[in-house]
């Protein structure tokens, strides 16, 4: 405080001057010294600056001049932290700006507008502090039109807060006044906000009509090639959260033709990264319950292969000359990778035949195997997870893509992983690769030995109950094969671990190496009664009368 008290305080007492021209300077060097300093900023909020200022913009006996230079200091000030929005907003700056906007000089509303704009971006602001006068609103509607500025900053407010606006005129006249490209780009979040979820609002957006013009059509044309991307971008968020809400058919042009093709193509690696995920998490939404723009978005562009680059970016240091750039990029590249499995999973999530063309035809299984040897943990579970989910129910062709492509070498790497979710999700995978018996034989036969000693390892390690479990059901799929039981049958030492877990004292593996004798033993299959034989003299049915007293009923029945 001492320090605090030491370099900030002038600036404070100056602003209590009784010369008003020193007041003036004070607020002026005020205004020099808290630029890009947030540490200069959080002093002057601790020693009291802000409710001074406010006390200032609000006297009418404040020069025009002082009225709007506190205006430009107080949103300088809220620049800073969410700490800082959070002491402005408890000072009641909202209500003094809003107070101020009734003013009929351009310059000091555009510097209030201008600070609340900042203030209600913040997503520490209630938005619904906008609304507690209600003729805020319609006063912010008569600015409009008084400059670009007021436009910008207005439409920056409503696309922040407009969730809670109601009665489409306001909408309109946004759309209606803007006339700048920053400003028109306002309008179009605005309207991106509204449509969101929202039925009513995107029924009403499709039938507006804007110079005879449809406004859907005038999205159409915010998406032609030659308009800024981001223009492109966000009119098809408009139409695709229309399209979503129910407003516009999944087969009108303007989705098909239009807008789909649109965001696949900011999927292309030519564009940035935040565009590329906004792209990819927009098409997902889009197609994510149609099952005729899945086959068309899987048909497009090349859409498959380009999300094969997600995975891969940046693919070269050298390309990216801006050192700052390919620093932020590198850090949010994470973001890329979750919006391409968003993407796959909404390409996939009703159509096998689809399902089978993104996974066999585009590398995608090769590229989820390389995820799997990544240094972060994270990425090897989701490649692992995502080759599991593969998996399951494949045929048997996609099922023996993924062995060939991850390899043994690699599959036993993982079922040795420190962590324990890619471990995890490793024996999910092993289990879905060995369901049905002649999928179970085959991978045996193939890779039997080592799969065997895999399970043994984990059996015999220090592993959770729940890595036991999944291991043991494996074990139970093997059991379920034609030849593959041979493998247990044959390895003494794998009975003896069966019959030492289904003494344990945790009923789910009892319950799991009870389901490997089960299918071990199974009448109506051939050499079954030498299987019952064996297991018999080993004392397996010994310690089955034993479970028959169980206090589990599942595992008493099983």
């Amino acid at each position: 405080m001492q320090e605090v008290t030491a370099t900030s305080r002038h600036y404070v007492d100056r602003l209590f001057d009784p010369d008003p021209q020193n007041v003036l300077q004070g607020v002026i060097d005020m205004k020099n010294a808290v630029i890009g300093n947030n540490r200069q900023k959080a002093n002057l909020i601790v020693l009291g600056a802000v409710p001074r200022l406010l006390y200032l913009l609000q006297q009418s006996s404040s020069s025009l001049e002082l009225r709007t230079e506190c205006a430009v200091v107080l949103g300088s000030l809220a620049m800073g932290t969410e700490n800082n929005i959070k002491s402005l907003v408890d000072c009641h700056i909202i209500p003094a700006l809003l107070q101020g906007l009734l003013c009929s000089d351009l310059i000091f509303i555009e510097a209030c507008l201008r600070c609340l704009r900042t203030v209600f971006i913040s997503p520490v602001t209630p938005v619904q502090l906008l609304y507690t006068d209600p003729t805020v609103i319609p006063h912010l509607m008569s600015l409009l039109s008084r400059s670009q500025h007021t436009q910008e900053y207005i439409t920056q407010i409503f696309a922040h807060c407009c969730k809670e606006l109601s009665g489409f005129s306001i909408y309109y006249c946004i759309f209606f006044f803007f006339m700048h490209v920053s400003v028109r780009m306002q309008a179009l979040k605005c309207f991106s906000v509204l449509a969101y979820e929202n039925a009513q609002v995107s029924m009403t957006l499709v039938n507006v009509l804007v110079d005879g013009e449809q406004l859907s059509q005038v999205f159409v044309r915010m998406m032609q090639r030659d308009k800024p991307i981001e223009m492109q971008l966000t009119a098809a968020k408009c139409l695709t959260y229309m399209c979503r809400a129910g407003a516009i058919r999944t087969d009108d042009n303007c989705i098909v033709l239009k807008t789909l093709p649109c965001l696949v193509r900011m999927c292309s690696k030519e564009r940035l990264l935040e565009e590329r995920v906004e792209g990819a998490e927009t098409l997902a939404y889009l197609m994510e319950p149609d099952i005729e723009l899945q086959r068309i978005a899987s048909v497009t562009d090349h859409l498959v292969s380009m999300l094969a680059d997600y995975f891969k970016y940046p693919s070269s240091v050298s390309a990216i000359t801006d050192i700052k750039r390919l620093d932020h990029d590198l850090k949010h590249a994470h973001e890329l990778r979750q919006a391409a499995f968003k993407l796959y999973a909404s390409l996939g999530s009703n159509d096998e035949d689809i399902r089978k063309k993104p996974i066999l035809e585009s590398g995608v299984i090769e590229l989820l195997c390389s995820l799997t040897q990544s240094d972060s943990p994270a990425l090897r579970v989701n490649g692992i997870w995502a080759l599991m989910n593969m998996a399951f129910q494949a045929d048997q062709k996609v099922k023996v893509e993924i062995v060939r492509a991850l390899g043994t070498e690699q599959l036993f790497r993982l079922l040795s992983d420190p962590d324990t979710n890619v471990l995890m999700k490793t024996l999910g995978l092993l289990r879905n690769l060995l369901s049905t018996r002649p999928h179970i034989d085959q991978v045996m036969s193939s890779h039997g030995k080592q799969i065997m000693q895999a399970v043994t390892l984990i059996l015999e390690g220090e592993h959770s109950i729940e890595v036991k479990e999944q291991t043991l059901c494996i074990l139970a799929n093997i059991a379920d094969g034609n030849t593959a039981k041979e493998l247990i049958m044959t390895n003494d030492d794998m009975l003896q671990k069966i019959k030492y877990y289904m003494g344990h004292s945790n009923v789910k593996l009892q319950l799991a190496a009870t389901f490997c004798i089960s299918n071990l033993i199974w009448n109506e299959e051939d050499g079954s009664q030498e299987r019952q034989d064996k297991l018999r003299d080993m004392g397996f049915v010994d310690i089955l009368h034993k479970l028959t007293q169980a206090s589990d009923p599942n595992l008493c029945d099983r």
